[in-house]
């Protein structure tokens, strides 16, 4: 017997709602989306700074709520069984007492805390950048230590520091689909791996939990710091409140659910020991699921504590992934996009829907040019990067264009040099005893809805590629996991690969590895050659 559930995935410009049909496979049947806006430097104030406002993100949950229920009206609230988050992680939302926001939540990509960085970990003896006796200390007790200018603690800090009114008034902090779950359900909880991505929990056998220790040596109030509970537990029930403005059932179940690096692989079927999976959203990534942590301190590579208890992701990021390609379509083919819209009017004023098409269009113009893009090689670092080298100042280049060079290959290029630093990142990983990468790799996110990338990303790392239904909502998928596990129609997490297969593969083009292990070999040394014009140019 089906059974219903919706879930809510929060990305950094849009959240997607997804009604969703548990039965022989987790299916969706109806989704909408909403975008909000993000707010940088300008617009903060503060140089690096990364906003959002949460009454917007809120706002879109209660509209696309209610969209859902219009796109399929043979579902009705009371059938819903339980709601559940996927979210960006790594955020610092501050609340009151009452839940109410003190001041606009800083998203992962905010990298104003330079100096609490500095101060906090990265002065005296070094290794890796860190203060050699706090980097030892946090290995210990986390398997990983914060050591980028985004990661929370040094957020948390940077609030502390500079808007000591502000600071006052804390009573928890919150990621953002932890900020969800209150504004639903009155409870003020954290998931376990929402609670590791802070990097000041325990993740020792018997031990875990909010690391006192940590706490302490970064000067982190632990009363600050809220009740911890599983992914695929039932946390809350839906207020009156809550219930009126999304138009579902007070009473309804709410589950933790989880940040988008656990819940996307799941959400993608990755979840057996060896599974790996590349993601290319807004941000993207590369992780492989497994049985103990495992920390490359030089790459920046760490396994992360997720969604199934049982087991870890080790996992490297990029912070501007598909963003790239969004860039190319606002700034580099802006002529030809409104050619399209011109002939191809969608009627339709979902944005996801446009861009979906606008994607599809670029597909067409990235088909055109030859593997290799005409030698032009494409540094995908447009805020910064973080592994395998964290660099705030590194930015984004055209590599060897010459006068033959056409828009075709830049935009080509672009699309490949995504694939080459997923390719850097996976072969780190590889180097590592304890990292078993699959020889089929599962790719998802918005860049795996177009044919041309995929098979590009299939040449480029020279292994099978997998694609599942709708790859661009996989992380509402993953959450609907949480569910399925949490009422008992699922065993364990582990067993959600059977609910989620494949539905395309890509095999690799073995006549177009030459020339992409050329650009390859190029790409990689671009930033070493150009980390001190990086320096002078966005120091």
């Amino acid at each position: 017997m089906s059974r219903y559930v919706i879930t809510y995935d929060t990305g950094t410009t849009g959240i997607k709602t997804c009604l969703i049909e548990i039965g022989s496979e987790i299916k969706i049947i109806a989704s909408a989306t909403h975008g909000y806006n993000l707010y940088v430097e300008d617009e903060t104030g503060v140089k690096g700074g990364a906003e959002q406002e949460a009454d917007e993100w809120w706002e879109a949950m209660c509209q696309t709520t209610k969209t859902v229920f219009e796109k399929a009206p043979e579902i009705k609230k009371d059938q819903i069984e339980g709601i559940s988050f996927c979210s960006a992680m790594q955020g610092l939302v501050l609340v009151d007492k009452e839940g109410n926001c003190i001041r606009r939540p800083m998203t992962y990509m905010d990298q104003r805390a330079t100096e609490e960085l500095k101060k906090g970990i990265a002065h005296g003896l070094q290794i890796a950048g860190a203060n050699v006796f706090k980097f030892l200390k946090c290995l210990i007790h986390t398997g990983a230590a914060p050591l980028s200018v985004k990661d929370p603690v040094w957020k948390y800090k940077w609030v502390e520091a500079h808007e000591p009114e502000n600071f006052k008034k804390v009573y928890k902090w919150l990621d953002v689909k932890e900020y969800l779950i209150l504004r639903a359900s009155g409870e003020f909880v954290m998931t376990t791996d929402s609670a590791f991505s802070t990097l000041i929990y325990d993740t020792r056998k018997g031990h875990e939990g909010w690391c006192k220790p940590l706490c302490n040596m970064f000067g982190v109030n632990t009363e600050h710091l809220p009740k911890i509970m599983k992914c695929t537990d039932k946390v809350g029930e839906i207020t009156e409140k809550a219930a009126q403005e999304l138009g579902l059932a007070p009473g309804t179940a709410v589950f933790g659910g989880g940040g988008d690096a656990s819940l996307i692989g799941v959400g993608t079927g990755a979840v057996e020991i060896g599974d790996t999976h590349i993601y290319s959203g807004t941000s993207g990534w590369v992780g492989t699921v497994v049985k103990k942590q495992v920390v490359d301190a030089g790459a920046l590579m760490a396994s992360i504590v997720g969604a199934d208890p049982k087991s870890y992701n080790y996992f490297g990021e990029l912070e501007t992934s598909n963003k790239c390609v969004s860039w190319v379509k606002d700034h580099l083919a802006l002529d030809e996009i409104g050619v399209y819209l011109a002939h191809h009017p969608t009627g339709d004023s979902d944005y996801e829907h446009i861009a979906v098409n606008l994607y599809d269009f670029l597909e067409e113009v990235v088909e055109q040019a030859e593997p290799g893009a005409g030698g032009v090689v494409f540094t995908p670092w447009l805020h910064g990067n973080r592994c395998p080298f964290e660099d705030p100042n590194a930015a984004g280049m055209f590599f060897n264009i010459k006068l033959e060079t056409g828009k075709t290959e830049l935009i080509r290029a672009v699309v490949e040099g995504i694939a080459f630093h997923m390719r850097w990142m996976l072969e780190k990983q590889n180097m590592k005893k304890d990292v078993h990468i699959s020889d089929t790799v599962r790719f998802c996110g918005g860049g795996a809805l177009g044919s041309a990338t995929c098979q590009i990303l299939a040449d480029i790392l020279q292994r099978n590629v997998e694609v599942v239904d709708s790859p661009q909502n996989i992380g509402a998928v993953g959450a609907a996991a949480c569910i399925a596990v949490g009422l008992g129609i699922i065993p364990e997490l582990k067993d959600v690969k059977k609910f989620i297969p494949a539905k395309i593969t890509y095999h690799p083009n073995k006549e177009n590895k030459a020339v992409y292990d050329r650009n390859f070999k190029v790409f990689t040394s671009l930033y070493k050659s150009n980390k001190k014009n990086f320096k002078i140019l966005n120091g």
